[in-house]
């Protein structure tokens, strides 16, 4: 036999050796079956009796309250843009301006054409009255005075046509000064100085979306158009925009429209609700999570979300007996009491504790440490008497 066969042999023999020693003096407390049946700490917590918010939820879009294409209504050359783009644009403000120069030269015609008949009508009708004067002595004919009364008429028409041509002619100039229709943020700028404009303009100047207030627009399901119908009979009913976690609210408002009909394809109807969003939180096209406030529920059993288990049979939770085993209690939830808590409608009673943390080594009959949330388990006996000996500490 070689000299590395015997090595080989004898560290298999030295490994073999160690190993049975190892199990044969293992410590009693880590001995096979010792140790299976102790105590599992978990957190509990007991079931409530609480007031409770009546929630549907729903993913919503937001959507500007006003959308304005602003579109010039006169053709001409664009000498100026007066807003920035994504800033924030009041009623009224000028956002443009096309060469009014044309314009002001048709006020101008219009004007003096004015002028022009109102003159022609002074003297139809000064001259209307001498024939009247000199009718009544018989120096003019009755036809004569006649004509002239027609052709003060004539004027008097002439004068109110010479009126509206003005007025047209005065608002086609003030359609060279845009102003912005609505109270909105401006999008980019869609047009540059210099360029000819008009109604026919593709895509406008620029676009303006009202974000004060704002509307999000989301569906539920057909079987709560009633309950929704009713809540609103009693007043207003609270809609709370939450982030994509759907911990946070960012925005509060109120139900505004029910649509008026239900989407067949898809057995869903729209509402919208509006938000002030004095902070710019709510965007045109961003997604947030809706939670429709129906109501209330008096004296509801609530315990913890975490608590409810989703096993093959139904929902369950481990339930805490006297003598600290759990128990797998079947139970009918409510719906959710906001983001934490569960409402059980079915299967439990006030006060039975229920398991919130460390389900996942719990099976039925296990016995446990019930803990507080936030409580630290307590330090296995064999440690403990082994730290107040000192057998942990070497010398």
């Amino acid at each position: 036999m070689s000299r590395w066969k015997i090595v080989a042999i004898t560290v298999v023999v030295l490994v073999v050796a160690i190993i049975g020693y190892r199990i044969v003096h293992r410590p009693t407390g880590f001995q096979r079956g010792k140790g299976q049946d102790a105590p599992i700490p978990v957190t509990v917590v007991p079931a409530t009796r609480e007031n409770v918010p009546v929630y549907l939820t729903a993913l919503g879009t937001v959507s500007a309250l006003n959308t304005v294409t602003v579109v010039p209504q006169v053709a001409g050359q664009l000498v100026s843009v007066n807003f920035k783009e994504g800033k924030e644009i009041k009623k009224g403000d000028v956002i443009a301006q096309i060469d009014p120069r044309t314009f002001q030269a048709a006020v101008e015609q219009a004007q003096g054409k004015l002028a022009q008949d109102q003159a022609l009508l002074s003297a139809a009708k000064y001259l209307a009255s001498s024939y009247e004067n000199l009718g009544k002595k018989q120096y003019v004919a009755a036809q004569t005075l006649q004509a002239q009364e027609q052709t003060v008429r004539q004027y008097q028409a002439a004068v109110l046509a010479d009126k509206a041509a003005l007025d047209s002619a005065r608002v086609q100039l003030g359609y060279t000064t845009i102003r912005a229709p609505i109270n909105g943020v401006a999008g980019l700028r869609l047009v540059d100085v210099g360029n000819i404009v008009g109604p026919t303009t593709s895509g406008g100047i620029v676009v303006l979306t009202q974000i004060h207030p704002i509307s999000v627009l989301f569906n539920l399901p057909q079987q709560n158009i009633e309950a929704v119908r009713d809540g609103m009979t009693k007043g207003a009913l609270q809609v709370a925009a939450l982030d994509r976690s759907n911990n946070t609210v960012i925005a509060t408002g109120a139900l505004k429209v029910i649509n008026n009909q239900i989407d067949t394809s898809t057995s869903t109807f729209q509402l919208k609700a509006e938000f002030a969003n004095p902070t710019d939180t709510l965007w045109p096209g961003q997604f947030v999570n809706v939670r429709l406030q129906l109501g209330t529920l008096h004296d509801a059993l609530v315990v913890p979300a975490q608590a409810v288990q989703r096993g093959p049979d139904g929902d369950y939770v481990f339930a805490v007996q006297p003598d600290n085993t759990v128990k797998m209690q079947p139970v009918t939830t409510g719906g959710e009491a906001g983001a934490s808590q569960t409402v059980i409608s079915k299967g439990l009673s006030a006060g039975v504790r229920v398991v919130t943390e460390g389900q996942f080594r719990l099976k039925q009959n296990s016995k446990v440490i019930p803990l507080a949330p936030g409580q630290v388990p307590p330090m296995p006996k064999t440690v403990a008497a082994k730290a107040r000996s000192g057998g942990g500490h070497r010398g």
